[in-house]
């Protein structure tokens, strides 16, 4: 939030009803702005610093759902409540499908407004947060070998970033040549051991006998003790071991 408190825009030509909510939300610690119509909240959304906007749909000059587009193309993350009668809660069903985030009839509980408004702020919180997370997550990464934009592409590139910095084992799963080798490589090169070397084995084209090799000891012969020989992926000491498999 900016400032102190947030800050709420009261939007209303009832001003009895604007006092009223006010009286409610300032109690709760918000900052209130107010404004008696469409116009002049189009014109405080634009010009002020606003954190939620909580807008009647009946007014005189431009009334809900018209601010409501306005608004929305001004400030696309300002998160905006509609105030209805019960008898226009369609009305403020198709609100919600343009863009607002939730709608309260009247007369209006104070405790339902109360949460309603906290959902809102928490919600709008949590959208900035993960926008700066992926704006850090795309400076500081790159799959630049990866090729792919679509949403189950960018959801994967997403994963990569989160999981590249920790020291988790990976499980990389799919069709023979879907590029598992290209993600393994992805994950080692964005980690902090992409200084390292980067070990790979093809599990599939080795012997059942030669895969005790590639455990971190293996047993020697005779009269050579149990764990004397060094496996393979004891070798990567400062990098990871890329096991790839054929599924059955």
């Amino acid at each position: 939030m900016k400032g102190t408190s947030p800050t709420l825009l009261i939007v209303d030509d009832d001003a009895a009803h604007r006092t009223m909510l006010k009286a409610h939300l300032g109690g709760e610690g918000y900052q209130i702005i107010e404004a008696d119509d469409g116009d002049v909240a189009i014109h405080l959304a634009r010009e002020r610093e606003i954190d939620l906007v909580l807008l009647d749909l009946k007014m005189q000059r431009i009334g809900g759902l018209e601010a409501l587009a306005a608004i929305q193309e001004a400030k696309p993350a300002l998160p905006i409540i509609i105030i209805t009668a019960f008898s226009s809660v369609e009305n403020a069903v198709e609100a919600m499908k343009k863009g607002a985030f939730d709608y309260i009839t009247k007369p209006v509980d104070a405790a339902e407004l109360a949460l309603t408004v906290a959902r809102a702020l928490n919600f709008e919180r949590l959208q900035r947060e993960n926008t700066a997370l992926k704006e850090r997550l795309g400076e500081k990464f790159d799959f630049g070998k990866i090729i792919g934009s679509s949403r189950p592409m960018r959801e994967m590139f997403e994963t990569l970033a989160l999981v590249a910095p920790s020291d988790a084992t990976v499980l990389i799963t799919g069709e023979s040549g879907t590029g598992k080798e290209l993600v393994a490589g992805a994950v080692h090169h964005n980690s902090s051991r992409g200084g390292g070397p980067f070990i790979k084995v093809n599990c599939a084209a080795l012997h059942e006998n030669l895969l005790e090799s590639c455990s971190a000891t293996k047993r020697g012969p005779s009269p050579v003790p149990r764990n004397s020989a060094r496996g393979v992926s004891s070798w990567p000491t400062t990098g990871p071991c890329f096991s790839m498999r054929s599924a059955t």
